[in-house]
């Protein structure tokens, strides 16, 4: 299994939670890899540069270079594009950001790990799992 990691749970390991540093261990032990989706990537880059977290940013840049970021390919605008539509016809809102990293998940076959269940559940074909419950 690949995990794709959301912005929140990045934000957890790099503040060294032990819950889901245990569940990372865990999934890495049993050989599941885990990824940064590209839109996430950009969520905590621009965070940490805002801020000037420094020594958050060159962790964050190692566990860039450990995990390796996704790429975005048109497949998965596609499905973004086709995921607006279906939750606009239905009067439902989702965050553009939230609805690149459903359709990267759901294009690439990945499990995202997200401690956002509710902004997601409703995203058909998406798979969820929440390290911090």
């Amino acid at each position: 299994m690949i995990y794709a990691l959301d912005s929140n749970i990045i934000s957890y390991l790099l503040k060294d939670n032990s819950k889901v540093y245990e569940s990372f261990d865990r999934a890495t032990a049993n050989g599941e890899r885990c990824v940064i989706p590209p839109v996430v990537y950009y969520e905590i880059k621009r965070g940490l540069l805002f801020s000037g977290a420094t020594i958050k940013a060159d962790d964050f840049d190692m566990l860039c270079r450990e995990l390796g970021i996704g790429e975005m390919s048109v497949q998965v605008w596609d499905k973004a594009a086709q995921l607006y539509s279906e939750h606009r016809k239905k009067g439902e809102s989702i965050d553009d950001a939230d609805l690149f990293i459903a359709a990267f998940c759901i294009v690439k076959g990945y499990t995202l790990v997200t401690n956002n269940i509710k902004r997601f559940e409703n995203v058909e074909g998406l798979q969820l799992v929440n390290w911090i419950w």
